[in-house]
Order: structure tokens, then C-alpha cells, then sequence
């Protein structure tokens, strides 16, 4: 390649056609930056969010994600320096390899992901590829910007960064609210690779026109024309290749699949050993039930609490509805809230038909509202009380889940309970995951509850473990036990309730720290026991 300008540096940067050309080339040029810089943060946010989803650990994904990146724009601003001789082409090069490399890196990750297991190395690769374009795109757009008018280069770098984090506020907002629920992760990439290749080399090629050789831009241009050729086609080809990788990380058909702002859900179905149709949900890679044997955990969880008053139930979490089903099974209760994070997870248990007939469809209930929020802010705001409050979130193996397991969020509960009101708690499993187990009921207790744990065998989970509380710290632990109006259950009775309590030697209490929201310890306590099985 070869650049005239290079040659001719006066001739260029001081003799613009006109004022006012020179004056709508700078213009288009700062706005080609903060269309790269949009850009630029979009490929990082969708690595990060793409880590946690799969692996989980959100804070070891944005830490990794964002200091390989760092690092790397360095490295890719010193590298770009002997380029700015032909800054023009060199430029439109490296967002056309920008482009390329961004568009596909999702798809790149996912894949290593599903079919070679080796996404940790694999992601700090493609942070560092590319934030090593990334970081060359400012040598080289500080160059061009002189080109066009000289400037006192405190100037030029006030206004070349200026337009850059403005870039990047706007790319910043676009990515969970425009693109990740218009395209997905998959192809909101794509998305932004084709724009990246749009703004970064048309834009530059067309400012820089006359002072670049025809074979420059016609060749730079072919280049454009390919990177766009392959993102376009893996745009229309993403659906089948998602579902085919997908399809790997499980075990059994899938049946729906969707990301949404929140999290992956994914649902399969097979038949199981008893002839039944087994169907699976998983959020985040993690099996949330198996319908063969769901009654077992939600039995357990429910019906324990509902021993006291309930004819007003508050659930938290639980948006497959199947607690909620457990709950409404009582003629008593005459009001239920739901609060459930993701709008996604509720419209699919009102109407995605396996999971539909597996809740009874009880979002369909009269009896029933739902709300999708954050469970924490709507404590702080809630003012209504309940007489039963069952808690049914995932396990606390990311930092936004811990702060559902602190002692803040029981402390904020105790808003919404009335005089004698029972909670429960799910607490994960004594057996593969003791500390966290008991952790979350030290926890409780630190927040001022009276608690009983106890626990029970669920096939599909192994060995799983609960919390019944009071409020008040004087008194006696309250009484596991079933309300006299009791449904008939398949699996839990009084004899299983009082058998529940008792814990075998190796899983008996343990000294471990309560969660706050400073000191989220049972996040730690999740992911080390966990990460052995």
C-alpha cells in the first residue's frame, strides 16, 4: 500500500479544498471515531457477558475480559506508530481486521466453548487480538485528524477523546437495551462488525479519496466487501450454527432455547427411565428441574412453610411457577405475589405449553400477580405483608445472586413480614456444597431469624438442603411440620419431615462466616465447592 500523503504532509494538512470541506471532512472523520469507539465497547461488554453466562463468576470475566484489553491497546498504540507514515490505509486495514475479528468473536468463543472446552484461553486470545486493534485505531485517527487541520495537539487529544468516550457511553447503552434484545449475543456481534467495517473504512477511504492511489482504496474496498460478505453470511447461517452448539452442552433435545438481558434459558425434553417425558430447564448452563422428579424439591420447599398463616404468599424467584403451583393448592391463600427477575421466564411458564401443564398454569390463577424486578429493590420499596414468604432463587454463584443470600436482603425482608410470619429459604446442597449450605442458614440467622434446616433427596440434584425461619431471636426454632389443610402430596409427609432434620455426621453444622453485600462469602463458598463436580 501506499499512501501520497505520507509524501506530502504540508500539502495535505494545509491545503484543504476549502474551509468549509475541511470543516465537514473533520466532522466526519470525529464522527467515524465515535462510531469505532461505540463499537469498540460493544465487543467488550459482549466478551464479558458472554463469560458470565457460560462460566459464571462475573467479576473474574470483567476483570480478565477488561485488563487483557487494557494491556493490549497499549501494545496496539505503540505497534501502530510506524504505520502513521501511511495512516489512511493502515487504518482502514486494521477496522476491516476490527471488524472481522469483533463480528465473530462470540461466535468464535462459543464455539470453543461447545465442542473444545477450552473457553478460558480461548477468550484471553480474543480480548487481546482485539484490543490490540483497538488500540491501534488512536495513533492512527490522531494522524488523519492533523491531516486534515493542525491543531495544538492538547486540542486534538481533547477532541479526538471526547468524541471517543461519548462513542462508548452510547455503545455502552445500546448493547442491553438495542442489541442484546433485538439480535442476541450471537448477532448483535455481527451487528456491530458490519458497522465497524462501515464506519471505519468507508467513511476514511471517501474523506481521504484524493489523496489515496486508486489501487489503495479499490483494494481496501474488496477487503471491506469480504469482511462484510462473511459476517452476512454467518448472520444467516447464526441460528443453525447456535443450535448446534447449543445442542452439544446438553445431553437431551432442546426444545426452546432464548438469551435474554438476564440469562440463557435453555429447555429440553427426553423420555425418562420411567417412560415419562423428562423435561429439563436450565438457566446459565444450570439444571433448575427435571420434571420426573420436581415435585420432590417444590413439596419440600412449599409445604413446610405454609404450616402457619397463608392465606396472603410472597415468592421470590421461582418464575418457572412450580412453587407458585404448590402454593395455590391451599383453598386459604387468597393472594400470591410473584416476584421473578426476567419477564422472559414468566411469559414462558404462562405460555410455552411443557411448562404450562407442568405449573398447572398457575400465572393464570386470579389469585396470582406477577412482577418482574429485582427482588431486592422491590423489597426496599414494598409496603404490603404476607404471612408466607417462600424464597426460590438459583444458587448464589454470581456476585448479583449473592446479594439475594446477604444479610441485607433478610434484613429487608423482615419489611414484608407479619407478626408469626414463616419464611423459606432454598439453600442449595449439604452434600456437595456444605459450607454454602450453611453458610445461608448462619446468614439468616445473623439477620435475626430463628431457622431449622433440613434436607432432602431429589434424584436430578443429589442431596438438597433448605432453611425454615421465624423473625425474633428469642423463642423456640420453628416446627417442620405440615398445615392441617394440606394438600395430598406424592413425596413429603410427617415422617419425612421429621427424618428431613436430621443431618449424618460429615454434613452436620459447620463454622463459616454469614454473606453480606461487602464480604459476599458464600459466592466463594459456591464456586469452590462446586467447581469439583
Amino acid at each position: 500500500m501506499h499512501d501520497r500523503a505520507a509524501h506530502e504532509p504540508t500539502t495535505a494538512a494545509a491545503a484543504p479544498d476549502s474551509p468549509v470541506r475541511s470543516r465537514g471532512a473533520r466532522v466526519l472523520l470525529l464522527f467515524s471515531v465515535f462510531l469505532c469507539a461505540a463499537c469498540g465497547l460493544v465487543y467488550e461488554l459482549a466478551l464479558t457477558a458472554l463469560g458470565s453466562y457460560l462460566i459464571g463468576n462475573s467479576v473474574l470475566q470483567t476483570s480478565v475480559v477488561i485488563s487483557v484489553m487494557v494491556f493490549a491497546m497499549g501494545v496496539g498504540s505503540l505497534a501502530a506508530k510506524p504505520l502513521q507514515r501511511r495512516a489512511v490505509g493502515a487504518f482502514a486495514a486494521v477496522e476491516a481486521l476490527l471488524a472481522l475479528v469483533g463480528g465473530l468473536s462470540v461466535l468464535v468463543l462459543y464455539l470453543c466453548f461447545a465442542w473444545l472446552r477450552v473457553y478460558m484461553p480461548a477468550m484471553v486470545v480474543v480480548s487481546f487480538v482485539v484490543g490490540l486493534l483497538i488500540g491501534a485505531e488512536i495513533p492512527l485517527l490522531m494522524t488523519l485528524l492533523q491531516r486534515i487541520r493542525r491543531q495544538e495537539a492538547g486540542s486534538a487529544v481533547a477532541d479526538m477523546f471526547a468524541v471517543d468516550y461519548i462513542g462508548a457511553l452510547v455503545g455502552g447503552l445500546c448493547f442491553p437495551l438495542l442489541l442484546l434484545p433485538t439480535f442476541g449475543q450471537l448477532k448483535g456481534a455481527l451487528v456491530v462488525g458490519a458497522v465497524n467495517a462501515l464506519a471505519g473504512v468507508v467513511v476514511v477511504l471517501w474523506i481521504f479519496r484524493r489523496q489515496t492511489r486508486r489501487v489503495v482504496r479499490t483494494g481496501l474496498l474488496v477487503v471491506v466487501a469480504a469482511v462484510l460478505a462473511v459476517l452476512g453470511t454467518v448472520y444467516v447461517l447464526a441460528d443453525d450454527i447456535e443450535v448446534t452448539a447449543r445442542q452439544q452442552l446438553y445431553r437431551d433435545p432442546i426444545i426452546h432455547a432464548e438469551t435474554t438481558p438476564y440469562q440463557d434459558i435453555v429447555v429440553t425434553r427426553s423420555t425418562a427411565f420411567t417412560g415419562e417425558p423428562d423435561t429439563r430447564l436450565f438457566l446459565n448452563g444450570d439444571l433448575q428441574f427435571s420434571s420426573v422428579d420436581e415435585y420432590r424439591y417444590h413439596e419440600a420447599l412449599v409445604h413446610p412453610a405454609m404450616s402457619g398463616r397463608h392465606a396472603s404468599v410472597l415468592v421470590l424467584g421461582g418464575g418457572d411457577a412450580l412453587a407458585l403451583r404448590e402454593v395455590l393448592r391451599y383453598d386459604r391463600v387468597r393472594k400470591v405475589t410473584l416476584v421473578d427477575l426476567d419477564p422472559a421466564m414468566t411469559r414462558l411458564a404462562r405460555g410455552f405449553e411443557p411448562l404450562s401443564e407442568l405449573n398447572s398454569n398457575a400465572l393464570a390463577d386470579p389469585r396470582v400477580t406477577a412482577v418482574n424486578a429485582d427482588a431486592f429493590n422491590w423489597l426496599r420499596d414494598a409496603t404490603e405483608r404476607f404471612d408466607t414468604v417462600v424464597v426460590d432463587f438459583p444458587d448464589p454463584d454470581t456476585a448479583a445472586l449473592a446479594k439475594l443470600y446477604s444479610v441485607e436482603f433478610y434484613h429487608l425482608l423482615r419489611k414484608v413480614l407479619k407478626p408469626g410470619s414463616q419464611i423459606v429459604v432454598q439453600a442449595g446442597s449439604p452434600f456437595f456444597a456444605p459450607k454454602s449450605f450453611w453458610s445461608v442458614a448462619t446468614t439468616i440467622g445473623a439477620a435475626g431469624y430463628r431457622t431449622t434446616e433440613y434436607q432432602v433427596d431429589v434424584p436430578s440434584f443429589g442431596n438438597w438442603g433448605y432453611v425454615l425461619a421465624v423473625p425474633g431471636r428469642e423463642g423456640a426454632a420453628p416446627a417442620l411440620r405440615l398445615a392441617g389443610d394440606a394438600p395430598r402430596l406424592r413425596f413429603l409427609d410427617d415422617a419425612v419431615l421429621r427424618a428431613a432434620t436430621v443431618f449424618p455426621l460429615d454434613r452436620r453444622p459447620q463454622k463459616v462466616r454469614a454473606s453480606t453485600l461487602m464480604d459476599p462469602v458464600v459466592l466463594e463458598y459456591t464456586r469452590h465447592e462446586w467447581q469439583n463436580y
